[in-house]
Protein backbone atom coordinates (compact mmCIF):
# COMPACT_ATOMS: atom_id res chain seq x y z
CA UNK A 1 0.00 0.00 0.00
CA UNK A 2 2.52 2.49 0.44
CA UNK A 3 4.44 1.71 -2.66
CA UNK A 4 1.51 2.53 -4.29
CA UNK A 5 0.60 5.82 -2.67
CA UNK A 6 4.22 6.69 -2.92
CA UNK A 7 4.08 6.00 -6.69
CA UNK A 8 0.82 8.18 -7.35
CA UNK A 9 2.04 11.63 -7.25
CA UNK A 10 4.53 11.05 -9.65
CA UNK A 11 2.10 8.93 -11.96
CA UNK A 12 -0.49 11.92 -11.65
CA UNK A 13 1.69 14.63 -12.87
CA UNK A 14 2.62 12.64 -15.67
CA UNK A 15 -0.83 12.34 -16.82
CA UNK A 16 -1.45 16.24 -16.43
CA UNK A 17 1.04 16.58 -18.76
CA UNK A 18 -0.40 14.29 -21.37
CA UNK A 19 -3.71 15.76 -21.03
CA UNK A 20 -1.95 19.01 -21.44
CA UNK A 21 0.20 18.68 -24.36
CA UNK A 22 -3.29 16.71 -25.88
CA UNK A 23 -5.52 19.83 -25.42
CA UNK A 24 -2.75 21.77 -26.89
CA UNK A 25 -3.15 20.35 -30.01
CA UNK A 26 -6.42 20.58 -30.23
CA UNK A 27 -6.22 24.43 -29.90
CA UNK A 28 -3.56 24.46 -32.24
CA UNK A 29 -6.31 22.52 -34.72
CA UNK A 30 -9.23 24.60 -33.92
CA UNK A 31 -7.07 27.45 -34.42
CA UNK A 32 -5.55 25.96 -38.00
CA UNK A 33 -9.33 25.17 -38.86
CA UNK A 34 -10.63 28.53 -38.04
CA UNK A 35 -8.09 30.57 -39.95
CA UNK A 36 -8.36 28.27 -42.94
CA UNK A 37 -12.15 28.70 -42.99
CA UNK A 38 -11.21 32.81 -42.76
CA UNK A 39 -8.91 32.56 -45.69
CA UNK A 40 -12.05 30.27 -47.59
CA UNK A 41 -14.19 33.29 -46.80
CA UNK A 42 -11.59 36.19 -48.51
CA UNK A 43 -10.49 34.13 -51.14
CA UNK A 44 -12.75 34.78 -53.75
CA UNK A 45 -11.59 38.43 -52.92
CA UNK A 46 -8.46 37.67 -53.13
CA UNK A 47 -8.68 36.18 -56.10
CA UNK A 48 -11.02 39.05 -58.12
CA UNK A 49 -8.21 41.45 -56.65
CA UNK A 50 -5.19 39.17 -58.35
CA UNK A 51 -7.21 39.21 -61.77
CA UNK A 52 -8.46 42.70 -62.72
CA UNK A 53 -5.59 44.55 -60.26
CA UNK A 54 -2.48 42.61 -59.43
CA UNK A 55 -1.75 41.19 -62.63
CA UNK A 56 -3.20 44.29 -64.76
CA UNK A 57 -0.52 46.35 -63.40
CA UNK A 58 2.16 43.52 -63.59
CA UNK A 59 1.95 43.21 -66.85
CA UNK A 60 2.15 47.14 -67.53
CA UNK A 61 5.00 47.19 -65.53
CA UNK A 62 6.59 44.36 -67.47
CA UNK A 63 5.47 45.98 -70.63
CA UNK A 64 7.21 48.90 -70.13
CA UNK A 65 10.48 47.04 -69.84
CA UNK A 66 9.51 44.10 -72.18
CA UNK A 67 10.68 44.56 -75.80
CA UNK A 68 10.66 41.40 -78.22
CA UNK A 69 9.41 42.42 -81.38
CA UNK A 70 12.51 43.13 -83.23
CA UNK A 71 14.50 39.99 -81.89
CA UNK A 72 11.51 37.95 -83.16
CA UNK A 73 11.20 39.33 -86.93
CA UNK A 74 15.13 40.28 -87.45
CA UNK A 75 17.15 37.66 -85.05
CA UNK A 76 20.38 37.62 -87.04
CA UNK A 77 20.33 41.54 -87.03
CA UNK A 78 19.52 41.77 -82.88
CA UNK A 79 21.98 39.27 -82.20
CA UNK A 80 24.71 40.37 -84.29
CA UNK A 81 24.46 43.72 -82.75
CA UNK A 82 26.12 42.73 -79.49
CA UNK A 83 29.29 42.45 -81.62
CA UNK A 84 29.31 46.07 -82.16
CA UNK A 85 32.39 46.96 -79.88
CA UNK A 86 32.91 51.00 -81.22
CA UNK A 87 29.92 52.44 -81.17
CA UNK A 88 31.30 55.86 -82.22
CA UNK A 89 32.26 54.08 -85.91
CA UNK A 90 30.02 51.99 -88.61
CA UNK A 91 29.04 48.26 -87.43
CA UNK A 92 30.99 45.73 -89.42
CA UNK A 93 29.95 43.87 -92.25
CA UNK A 94 28.62 41.10 -90.66
CA UNK A 95 26.20 42.91 -88.81
CA UNK A 96 24.91 44.96 -92.53
CA UNK A 97 24.89 41.27 -93.62
CA UNK A 98 22.76 39.59 -90.89
CA UNK A 99 20.61 42.99 -91.68
CA UNK A 100 20.55 42.75 -94.78
CA UNK A 101 19.25 38.79 -94.27
CA UNK A 102 16.59 39.95 -92.23
CA UNK A 103 15.40 42.44 -94.50
CA UNK A 104 14.87 40.05 -97.06
CA UNK A 105 12.82 37.26 -94.89
CA UNK A 106 10.97 39.65 -93.36
CA UNK A 107 9.91 41.38 -96.24
CA UNK A 108 8.92 37.27 -97.87
CA UNK A 109 7.16 36.51 -94.23
CA UNK A 110 5.25 39.99 -94.40
CA UNK A 111 6.45 40.79 -90.97
CA UNK A 112 8.71 43.82 -92.14
CA UNK A 113 6.46 46.13 -91.08
CA UNK A 114 6.81 45.00 -87.59
CA UNK A 115 10.45 45.96 -87.09
CA UNK A 116 9.72 49.20 -88.87
CA UNK A 117 6.92 50.05 -86.85
CA UNK A 118 9.20 49.33 -83.36
CA UNK A 119 12.11 50.83 -85.11
CA UNK A 120 9.94 54.39 -86.47
CA UNK A 121 9.04 54.72 -82.01
CA UNK A 122 13.23 55.88 -81.88
CA UNK A 123 13.71 57.33 -85.49
CA UNK A 124 11.61 59.55 -87.16
CA UNK A 125 11.06 58.22 -90.62
CA UNK A 126 12.10 54.69 -90.00
CA UNK A 127 9.72 53.27 -91.77
CA UNK A 128 9.71 54.89 -94.78
CA UNK A 129 13.52 53.68 -95.28
CA UNK A 130 12.85 50.31 -93.92
CA UNK A 131 10.72 49.46 -96.56
CA UNK A 132 11.85 51.35 -99.28
CA UNK A 133 15.35 49.43 -98.47
CA UNK A 134 13.43 45.95 -98.11
CA UNK A 135 11.59 46.49 -101.76
CA UNK A 136 15.28 47.33 -103.99
CA UNK A 137 17.52 44.81 -101.54
CA UNK A 138 19.02 42.65 -104.54
CA UNK A 139 19.50 39.09 -104.32
CA UNK A 140 22.83 38.50 -103.51
CA UNK A 141 25.70 40.90 -103.19
CA UNK A 142 29.59 40.69 -102.63
CA UNK A 143 29.90 42.83 -99.50
CA UNK A 144 26.21 44.18 -98.08
CA UNK A 145 27.60 47.24 -96.33
CA UNK A 146 28.03 48.87 -99.08
CA UNK A 147 24.72 48.13 -101.06
CA UNK A 148 22.85 49.28 -98.32
CA UNK A 149 24.91 52.62 -97.35
CA UNK A 150 24.13 53.25 -101.29
CA UNK A 151 20.39 52.35 -100.77
CA UNK A 152 19.42 54.99 -98.32
CA UNK A 153 22.13 57.21 -96.48
CA UNK A 154 20.04 55.74 -93.14
CA UNK A 155 22.11 52.79 -93.16
CA UNK A 156 25.42 55.40 -93.26
CA UNK A 157 24.35 56.92 -89.41
CA UNK A 158 25.58 55.08 -86.45
CA UNK A 159 22.08 56.64 -84.89
CA UNK A 160 20.01 54.39 -86.75
CA UNK A 161 22.33 51.14 -85.87
CA UNK A 162 21.76 52.81 -81.86
CA UNK A 163 18.36 52.56 -82.49
CA UNK A 164 18.49 48.84 -83.79
CA UNK A 165 20.84 48.01 -80.47
CA UNK A 166 18.28 49.73 -78.14
CA UNK A 167 15.78 47.47 -79.68
CA UNK A 168 16.88 44.06 -79.41
CA UNK A 169 15.38 43.26 -76.64
CA UNK A 170 14.22 41.35 -74.58
CA UNK A 171 14.33 44.40 -72.28
CA UNK A 172 14.90 48.08 -72.75
CA UNK A 173 14.47 50.80 -70.97
CA UNK A 174 14.17 53.08 -74.06
CA UNK A 175 10.32 53.07 -73.12
CA UNK A 176 10.76 54.19 -69.55
CA UNK A 177 13.63 56.72 -70.47
CA UNK A 178 11.33 58.56 -72.89
CA UNK A 179 8.59 58.81 -70.46
CA UNK A 180 10.57 60.88 -68.80
CA UNK A 181 12.30 62.76 -71.73
CA UNK A 182 15.37 61.30 -71.81
CA UNK A 183 17.01 58.92 -74.13
CA UNK A 184 20.36 56.80 -74.91
CA UNK A 185 22.39 57.23 -77.42
CA UNK A 186 24.53 54.80 -79.96
CA UNK A 187 27.30 54.89 -76.89
CA UNK A 188 24.99 54.10 -74.34
CA UNK A 189 25.05 57.76 -72.96
CA UNK A 190 21.98 58.94 -71.23
CA UNK A 191 20.69 62.45 -72.65
CA UNK A 192 18.10 64.60 -72.55
CA UNK A 193 15.60 64.66 -75.28
CA UNK A 194 14.91 67.03 -78.13
CA UNK A 195 13.40 70.30 -76.86
CA UNK A 196 10.66 69.42 -79.77
CA UNK A 197 9.78 65.84 -78.39
CA UNK A 198 10.52 66.76 -74.76
CA UNK A 199 6.61 66.82 -73.89
CA UNK A 200 6.22 64.29 -71.00
CA UNK A 201 7.03 65.63 -67.63
CA UNK A 202 5.31 68.72 -68.91
CA UNK A 203 2.22 66.68 -69.60
CA UNK A 204 2.65 65.17 -65.72
CA UNK A 205 3.46 68.54 -64.20
CA UNK A 206 0.19 69.61 -65.80
CA UNK A 207 -1.51 66.72 -64.97
CA UNK A 208 -0.46 66.74 -61.47
CA UNK A 209 -1.60 70.69 -61.59
CA UNK A 210 -5.16 70.23 -62.75
CA UNK A 211 -5.57 67.12 -60.43
CA UNK A 212 -4.50 69.61 -57.36
CA UNK A 213 -6.46 72.33 -58.29
CA UNK A 214 -9.39 70.25 -58.46
CA UNK A 215 -8.60 68.68 -55.10
CA UNK A 216 -8.55 72.09 -53.16
CA UNK A 217 -11.89 73.67 -55.08
CA UNK A 218 -13.37 70.64 -53.96
CA UNK A 219 -12.57 71.05 -50.78
CA UNK A 220 -13.52 74.60 -49.99
CA UNK A 221 -16.53 73.41 -51.79
CA UNK A 222 -17.68 70.34 -50.25
CA UNK A 223 -16.54 70.99 -46.62
CA UNK A 224 -19.35 73.38 -45.99
CA UNK A 225 -21.67 71.43 -47.86
CA UNK A 226 -20.48 68.31 -45.57
CA UNK A 227 -20.74 70.26 -42.21
CA UNK A 228 -24.04 71.08 -43.13
CA UNK A 229 -25.59 67.76 -43.49
CA UNK A 230 -23.94 66.91 -40.24
CA UNK A 231 -25.72 69.18 -38.03
CA UNK A 232 -29.17 69.18 -39.87
CA UNK A 233 -31.80 66.80 -38.40
CA UNK A 234 -32.19 63.40 -39.98
CA UNK A 235 -34.94 64.25 -42.45
CA UNK A 236 -33.99 67.42 -44.07
CA UNK A 237 -30.35 65.73 -44.03
CA UNK A 238 -31.43 62.74 -45.97
CA UNK A 239 -33.02 64.81 -48.66
CA UNK A 240 -30.10 66.78 -49.00
CA UNK A 241 -27.92 63.48 -49.38
CA UNK A 242 -29.96 62.47 -52.12
CA UNK A 243 -29.10 65.90 -54.12
CA UNK A 244 -25.26 64.53 -53.12
CA UNK A 245 -25.54 61.49 -54.60
CA UNK A 246 -27.69 62.39 -57.47
CA UNK A 247 -24.92 62.48 -60.00
CA UNK A 248 -23.61 59.08 -59.28
CA UNK A 249 -27.26 57.86 -61.40
CA UNK A 250 -26.51 59.37 -64.46
CA UNK A 251 -23.20 58.06 -66.67
CA UNK A 252 -20.04 60.29 -66.73
CA UNK A 253 -20.05 60.66 -70.22
CA UNK A 254 -23.56 62.34 -70.17
CA UNK A 255 -22.82 64.48 -67.57
CA UNK A 256 -19.86 65.91 -69.36
CA UNK A 257 -21.51 66.08 -72.35
CA UNK A 258 -23.97 68.36 -70.45
CA UNK A 259 -22.08 70.65 -69.47
CA UNK A 260 -20.41 71.23 -73.24
CA UNK A 261 -23.99 72.06 -74.04
CA UNK A 262 -24.22 74.31 -70.33
CA UNK A 263 -20.95 76.27 -70.74
CA UNK A 264 -20.32 77.29 -74.82
CA UNK A 265 -20.90 80.24 -76.09
CA UNK A 266 -24.98 80.45 -76.79
CA UNK A 267 -25.12 78.05 -73.71
CA UNK A 268 -27.06 79.08 -69.94
CA UNK A 269 -24.58 80.10 -68.21
CA UNK A 270 -23.83 82.63 -71.03
CA UNK A 271 -27.41 83.49 -71.67
CA UNK A 272 -28.41 84.13 -68.63
CA UNK A 273 -25.22 86.55 -67.46
CA UNK A 274 -26.42 88.48 -71.02
CA UNK A 275 -30.21 88.49 -70.08
CA UNK A 276 -29.00 89.91 -66.16
CA UNK A 277 -27.14 92.47 -67.73
CA UNK A 278 -24.25 90.97 -66.39
CA UNK A 279 -22.34 90.66 -69.67
CA UNK A 280 -22.01 91.87 -73.25
CA UNK A 281 -20.13 90.02 -74.93
CA UNK A 282 -20.07 85.70 -74.23
CA UNK A 283 -17.42 84.59 -71.86
CA UNK A 284 -15.56 81.67 -73.42
CA UNK A 285 -16.24 78.68 -70.77
CA UNK A 286 -15.40 75.61 -72.82
CA UNK A 287 -12.45 73.95 -74.59
CA UNK A 288 -10.04 75.43 -71.68
CA UNK A 289 -8.58 74.90 -68.64
CA UNK A 290 -12.14 76.61 -67.16
CA UNK A 291 -14.31 73.88 -68.56
CA UNK A 292 -12.10 71.27 -67.14
CA UNK A 293 -11.98 72.54 -63.86
CA UNK A 294 -16.05 72.91 -63.58
CA UNK A 295 -16.79 69.78 -64.65
CA UNK A 296 -14.05 67.59 -62.81
CA UNK A 297 -14.95 69.40 -59.99
CA UNK A 298 -18.79 68.67 -60.58
CA UNK A 299 -18.22 64.86 -61.02
CA UNK A 300 -15.47 64.83 -58.19
CA UNK A 301 -17.36 66.97 -55.62
CA UNK A 302 -19.16 64.13 -53.89
CA UNK A 303 -16.29 61.78 -53.35
CA UNK A 304 -15.38 64.79 -51.52
CA UNK A 305 -18.32 65.37 -49.28
CA UNK A 306 -18.96 61.69 -48.39
CA UNK A 307 -15.83 60.69 -46.28
CA UNK A 308 -16.25 64.55 -45.19
CA UNK A 309 -19.59 64.23 -43.98
CA UNK A 310 -19.28 60.38 -42.05
CA UNK A 311 -15.91 62.13 -40.05
CA UNK A 312 -18.37 65.08 -38.68
CA UNK A 313 -21.12 63.31 -38.03
CA UNK A 314 -19.13 61.49 -35.56
CA UNK A 315 -18.37 64.96 -33.71
CA UNK A 316 -19.69 65.60 -30.70
CA UNK A 317 -21.55 69.06 -30.52
CA UNK A 318 -20.19 68.95 -26.86
CA UNK A 319 -16.63 69.88 -27.70
CA UNK A 320 -17.81 73.28 -29.66
CA UNK A 321 -20.41 74.00 -26.58
CA UNK A 322 -17.27 73.56 -24.04
CA UNK A 323 -14.73 75.50 -25.68
CA UNK A 324 -17.44 78.76 -25.86
CA UNK A 325 -18.50 78.19 -22.43
CA UNK A 326 -14.62 78.57 -22.03
CA UNK A 327 -14.42 81.89 -23.36
CA UNK A 328 -13.50 80.86 -27.00
CA UNK A 329 -14.63 82.76 -29.84
CA UNK A 330 -16.80 80.83 -32.08
CA UNK A 331 -14.31 81.83 -34.88
CA UNK A 332 -11.48 80.46 -32.64
CA UNK A 333 -13.54 77.44 -31.17
CA UNK A 334 -13.71 75.96 -34.77
CA UNK A 335 -10.77 76.53 -35.74
CA UNK A 336 -8.68 75.14 -32.66
CA UNK A 337 -11.24 72.09 -31.75
CA UNK A 338 -13.64 71.58 -34.47
CA UNK A 339 -11.33 72.01 -37.60
CA UNK A 340 -8.61 69.07 -36.36
CA UNK A 341 -11.29 67.22 -35.90
CA UNK A 342 -11.83 66.99 -38.99
CA UNK A 343 -8.55 66.24 -40.75
CA UNK A 344 -9.36 62.27 -41.14
CA UNK A 345 -12.15 63.49 -43.38
CA UNK A 346 -9.86 65.55 -44.85
CA UNK A 347 -7.31 63.63 -46.27
CA UNK A 348 -9.34 61.00 -46.80
CA UNK A 349 -11.48 63.07 -49.27
CA UNK A 350 -8.80 64.77 -50.53
CA UNK A 351 -6.47 61.93 -51.48
CA UNK A 352 -9.75 60.22 -52.86
CA UNK A 353 -10.48 63.30 -55.70
CA UNK A 354 -7.00 63.00 -56.06
CA UNK A 355 -6.03 59.76 -57.17
CA UNK A 356 -9.28 59.68 -59.66
CA UNK A 357 -8.36 63.16 -61.02
CA UNK A 358 -5.07 62.22 -62.36
CA UNK A 359 -6.26 59.09 -64.00
CA UNK A 360 -8.76 61.08 -65.71
CA UNK A 361 -9.50 60.91 -69.90
CA UNK A 362 -12.76 61.43 -71.15
CA UNK A 363 -13.53 64.81 -69.16
CA UNK A 364 -10.40 67.17 -70.22
CA UNK A 365 -10.56 65.17 -74.17
CA UNK A 366 -14.47 66.79 -74.39
CA UNK A 367 -14.43 70.19 -72.22
CA UNK A 368 -10.68 70.77 -72.33
CA UNK A 369 -8.48 72.27 -75.61
CA UNK A 370 -4.93 70.97 -76.68
CA UNK A 371 -3.26 72.53 -74.04
CA UNK A 372 -5.78 70.88 -71.62
CA UNK A 373 -4.87 66.94 -72.06
CA UNK A 374 -3.52 65.42 -69.25
CA UNK A 375 -1.59 62.29 -69.64
CA UNK A 376 -4.41 59.92 -69.64
CA UNK A 377 -5.42 61.10 -72.86
CA UNK A 378 -1.54 60.46 -74.62
CA UNK A 379 -2.01 56.73 -72.71
CA UNK A 380 -4.94 56.21 -74.94
CA UNK A 381 -3.58 57.19 -77.91
CA UNK A 382 -0.37 55.12 -77.83
CA UNK A 383 -2.33 52.39 -76.35
CA UNK A 384 -5.50 52.81 -79.14
CA UNK A 385 -4.09 55.28 -81.94
CA UNK A 386 -0.90 54.04 -82.67
CA UNK A 387 -0.55 50.10 -80.60
CA UNK A 388 2.69 51.67 -79.82
CA UNK A 389 2.03 49.64 -75.83
CA UNK A 390 5.31 49.70 -74.63
CA UNK A 391 5.01 53.45 -74.47
CA UNK A 392 1.24 53.21 -73.01
CA UNK A 393 2.73 51.10 -70.56
CA UNK A 394 5.61 53.38 -69.56
CA UNK A 395 3.65 56.25 -68.97
CA UNK A 396 1.23 54.03 -67.17
CA UNK A 397 3.92 53.17 -65.02
CA UNK A 398 6.22 56.56 -64.16
CA UNK A 399 2.33 57.77 -63.56
CA UNK A 400 2.32 54.65 -60.66
CA UNK A 401 5.40 55.58 -59.15
CA UNK A 402 4.54 59.17 -59.16
CA UNK A 403 1.48 58.62 -57.18
CA UNK A 404 2.82 56.12 -54.41
CA UNK A 405 5.73 58.66 -54.22
CA UNK A 406 3.04 61.74 -53.37
CA UNK A 407 1.12 59.24 -51.80
CA UNK A 408 4.16 58.66 -49.16
CA UNK A 409 4.15 61.79 -48.49
CA UNK A 410 1.26 62.66 -48.27
CA UNK A 411 0.68 60.66 -45.43
CA UNK A 412 3.85 61.60 -43.70
CA UNK A 413 2.75 64.83 -44.14
CA UNK A 414 -1.01 64.02 -42.79
CA UNK A 415 -0.44 61.30 -40.80
CA UNK A 416 -1.11 57.80 -41.91
CA UNK A 417 -3.69 57.37 -39.09
CA UNK A 418 -5.75 60.22 -39.97
CA UNK A 419 -5.43 58.59 -43.40
CA UNK A 420 -6.64 55.21 -42.50
CA UNK A 421 -9.51 56.91 -39.59
CA UNK A 422 -10.80 58.95 -42.95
Amino acid sequence: MSSDVALSPTARPAGDAKERSALKAKLRRAERMRQLKAFGLIAPLLVFLLITFVIPIAGMMLRSVHDPELSQVWPRTTAAIGTWSDRSQLPSEEIYAALAADLRESRENRTIGTAARRLNYDINGARTFIMGTARALPDTAEAWKPVLMELDPAWTNVETFGAIDRASGPFTSFFLLAAVDKEKTASGAIVSAPEQEAVYLTLFGRTFFISTMVTLICLVMGFPVAYLLANLPPKKANLLMILVLLPFWTSLLVRTAAWVVVLQEQGLVNDALRFLGILDEPLRLIYNRTGVYIAMVHILLPFMILPLYSVMKGIKPVYMRAATSLGAPPVTAFVRVYLPQTLPGISAGALLVFIIAIGYYITPALVGGAADQMISYFIAFYTTGTVNWGMAAALGAVLLVATMILYAVYTRLVGADKVRLG
